[in-house]
């Protein structure tokens, strides 16, 4: 274990907009010696608001940590935006902390976005200090609050004064009270971290009462997590410092990491390990578990990664409903303007940008108004496009409410796969699930995960819209491939179509439903307007619970309505009640569609016409491959229509009573490199004994005189040409208008890259569809190009060529971006290398020649020079 003399916590601060967070956090960093001067919001000088359009909005848009000593314990605070359309940027801060303060606003008490943040906090299970702030407001009442608190947080909140009633909080705190008429600290610690009692403390921050309270009670009654030794972090957050550097903001939740250390689950080695404080940072040769840090040198890393011996988490409880097209100016270069996207993307994970081809747009999920004008200013300042926004219309889903299966069969001429799937529905809020109980002697488990990682990386659109679906579960029943004619990509199109196939007929029986997203309000308003806001609530297709009238005239209305209808509902509120009314929403998940048949409509879908997601399969028939219509797949299937779940017995839960062998959840670019580590390894074991064959490569002839005689180990490096090509952006453009000019352009840039790589590079292109073609290989200045024959495609090249090369002592990597042919060269012993990362190795090998270049003509001008002045002597 894990053994440190510090004590160090990690302490977020929470809070309903408005309510004085950034109040608090300025309070605590003041009384505790991090800052010597108090800044305020609307001063627009607080020390953690420091980002322009914070404090010209006087909200708080980012999360952002501070260090200060809290008496004897080491902490790092974590400031995060209240208002909840910057809700997602919070939520990622929670699965890093050790403690939370929530603040309850004195005068409102408890308001819908606090008890969504109570929520968060309950479900992470993270320890909870409330503080109720601007106790010095007129209309702040302490009992009437801690009422409030007790009866919509947690009947276990109780003042710190009240040693009864901590007392009834615990049964161990009961009885040390009956004995000895008081509640130990000790005692009162070990509640709190097991969250048995929620201490309350009231104040005013600005004023700075009752905070000296409160950095007592976060010393005394917090206590250090244990650690392991075994290095583990959680990524929690990725951004870009001034100068674009990528930043991953981690916490350390075991061993020690340290500078030019590799991290097992992601690219590179840490080159800088950051602390912050506001804006300013120091560096560190290492840090210990506790604490949290930002780091340089790792790509690819997310927010809710597991590093090292960390897990991974995907949970996320908030996201954004609303989806916004962006209309760019003229001229834009699209290509270069969704790459600057897709890094914003990584920084803000909830806009979830796609590109339209209906629209020809790029469009984006956001929470809000208030987000939408954050991120406008920030696409402009990033990219220099100053874009505008199509009005935004509601992110809906689709589900299914019965099991049904699904046939995909792709049988081009030489090609084969076909895949049975069963889909079936899952609890509201569950996502996508994969799963298999497919016959290991039917159909080899090295295809099963090929089709189980093809269903995980696609993103799965419904038939009624074309919008994602969501809340099934799908499950690989059987399938077929053949040794000589099966490919990496025939088992992805059988299992896509197969899908697509399910849901097809799952919609034409009347069993797909589309859904919205929905909240749950709370509205407070005079009771003279009561009736017509139960009026609109049901105008709405709300629901509502009966209204609470207090003594002091004002009703509360709680239900939930659908998000399309109650969003803009808060400003019409304020007018007819001449200011008086508040209205607060949370997110309350996905509901059937109230208006399904107008949407629908209105999203004019024609599934029969998107072509990139069809449920039609391929057959062959008289040696060329036929279109079959969807509707007959089933009958010219080849794995039959049996129903292996009429055996179920009504006490199994779905796919529990089948034995599902394996399942993940689905969503995501594509499998990782350590992922199809792990899919490998599960398939094939850890090594695979096979007798080689004679290799199509020649052992290099360069030589190296090591200080002692070592064997060489040649390097090869082979490049899949066109699956490079479409997924280099650059490349894939100058293809759409000549593909030839693309494949030149790819063989000069790899050449460029010999020069300066130690591998050798042999690119094939597919020419297998060229009618009595023979393979072709070329020498281009220093690479080999293959031009693969008919019947051959470049993929089944590069297998085979790994497989002959598996059991010498080549080091060969292969660069690809198809998923089932990365597992077959892992399985044969050799590296991935995926578009992106061969693309950094290209630009880096330039910018090498290019420097040297620079040097070699540097040194020529001298020399010159010296000639004639050698000359001039004479």
């Amino acid at each position: 274990m894990y053994m440190n003399s510090t004590k160090r916590i990690t302490l977020g601060i929470y809070a309903h907009v408005d309510s004085g967070k950034t109040t608090l956090s300025e309070a605590l960093l003041y009384k505790c010696g991090a800052i010597r001067q108090l800044g305020r919001v609307d001063h627009r000088d607080s020390y953690l608001d420091s980002d322009a359009m914070e404090r010209t909005r006087g909200i708080t848009i980012y999360s952002k940590q501070a260090e200060l000593g809290i008496g004897g314990t080491e902490a790092v605070l974590l400031d995060t935006p209240g208002h909840v359309d910057f809700s997602a940027e919070m939520e990622r801060t929670l699965s890093v902390l050790d403690y939370a303060v929530l603040i309850v606003d004195g005068k409102e008490g408890v308001q819908g976005h606090t008890l969504t943040l109570w929520r968060l906090l309950e479900k992470r299970g993270v320890p909870v200090f409330i503080w109720v702030n601007k106790m010095d407001m007129d209309g702040a009442d302490r009992e009437t609050v801690i009422e409030d608190i007790k009866k919509n947080l947690s009947e276990n909140a109780c003042p710190l004064d009240d040693a009864e009633g901590i007392a009834m909080c615990d049964g161990e705190l009961l009885d040390e009270y009956l004995e000895t008429e008081t509640v130990s600290e000790t005692s009162i610690r070990r509640a709190v971290s097991e969250r048995k009692y929620y201490p309350i403390l009231l104040g005013s921050a600005l004023k700075l009462d009752g905070v000296d309270e409160l950095i007592r009670a976060l010393d005394v009654l917090t206590e250090a997590p244990c650690y392991g030794d075994e290095l583990a972090a959680r990524v929690f957050k990725i951004t870009r410092d001034a100068r674009g550097e990528r930043l991953t903001h981690l916490k350390i939740t075991g061993g020690r990491l340290a500078v030019r250390e590799s991290i097992e689950g992601c690219q590179g080695k840490v080159s800088q390990i950051r602390i912050y404080s506001g804006e300013k940072f120091r560096t560190a040769d290492s840090a210990e578990a506790g604490m949290v840090c930002q780091v340089t040198g790792l790509e690819g890393t997310y927010a809710g990664q597991g590093l090292g011996a960390e897990t991974s988490s995907h949970e996320s409880e908030l996201e954004a409903v609303l989806t916004y097209g962006i209309i760019t100016p003229e001229g834009v270069n699209v290509h270069e303007f969704m790459s600057e996207l897709r890094q914003l993307e990584e920084e803000i994970p909830e806009l979830r940008v796609e590109w339209s081809e209906q629209a020809a747009q790029a469009e984006i999920r956001l929470m809000g108004d208030v987000q939408l004008e954050i991120i406008k200013d920030l696409i402009a300042s990033r990219t220099g496009v100053h874009c505008d926004f199509t009005e935004g219309s509601i992110a809906y889903k689709e589900t299914i409410t019965e099991g049904v299966y699904g046939y995909g069969h792709f049988e081009p001429l030489r090609h084969y796969a076909e895949v049975k799937l069963y889909l079936e529905p899952l609890p509201e809020g569950s996502g996508i699930e994969i799963a298999t109980i497919a016959d290991e002697d039917d159909f080899d488990r090295g295809y099963q995960s090929a089709v189980l990682s093809a269903l995980a990386s696609a993103r799965h659109i419904g038939p009624l819209g074309g919008y994602p679906v969501t809340d099934i579960r799908i499950i690989l029943v059987a399938g077929k491939a053949h040794l000589k004619h099966t490919e990496g990509g025939d088992l992805r199109q059988a299992s896509l179509r197969a899908v697509r196939q399910g849901l097809r007929t799952a919609a034409g029986r009347g069993r797909a439903v589309l859904l919205e997203p929905w909240c749950e309000y709370r509205m407070s308003m005079p009771a003279e307007h009561l009736g017509r806001a139960m009026a609109d609530i049901r105008r709405m297709s709300g629901v509502s619970s009966p209204p609470e009238t207090g003594q002091d005239g004002i009703s509360v209305l709680t239900g939930r309505a659908p998000v399309s209808e109650i969003r803009g509902y808060g400003r019409e509120l304020a007018a007819y009640t001449r200011g008086y009314g508040r209205l607060s929403l949370r997110q309350a998940g996905y509901s059937p569609c109230h208006n399904e048949e107008a949407v629908i409509a209105s999203a004019a879908y024609d599934a029969d016409r998107d072509l990139e997601n069809t449920a039609d399969s391929i057959f062959c028939y008289h040696g060329a491959g036929v279109n079959i219509n969807w509707k007959d797949v089933p009958e010219y299937a080849h794995l039959g229509t049996e129903d292996v779940f009429a055996r179920r017995t009504e006490s199994e839960d779905g796919a529990a009573g089948l034995q599902v062998r394996a399942a993940c959840r689905g969503g995501g670019s594509g499998a990782s490199e350590e992922e199809l580590k792990r899919i490998f390894e599960m398939t094939y074991g850890p090594e695979r004994v096979r007798q080689p064959k004679d290799s199509f490569v020649r052992p290099t002839t360069r030589e190296v005189t090591p200080t002692k005689p070592q064997p060489v180990i040649p390097e090869y490096l082979l490049v899949d040409g066109y699956n490079i090509i479409f997924a280099w952006e650059e490349l894939r453009e100058l293809g759409r208008e000549n593909i030839d000019s693309a494949r030149e352009a790819l063989i000069d840039l790899l050449c460029e890259y010999r020069s300066q790589a130690s591998s050798e590079i042999i690119v094939v292109f597919d020419a297998y569809r060229v009618k009595g073609g023979t393979r072709r290989i070329e020498e281009r200045s220093n690479i080999h190009v293959i031009y693969t024959g008919e019947a051959e495609s470049a993929d089944t090249f590069i297998e085979r060529a790994t497989y002959e090369t598996s059991r010498r002592k080549y080091r060969v990597r292969v660069a690809t971006s198809d998923v089932a042919e990365q597992i077959i060269v892992l399985s044969n012993n050799a590296e991935v290398v995926k578009p992106d990362q061969l693309k950094r190795e290209v630009e880096a090998a330039k910018d090498s020649m290019r420097k040297w270049l620079e040097d070699y003509k540097l040194k020529l001008r001298l020399r010159t020079r010296n000639t004639m002045d050698i000359g001039g002597d004479h």
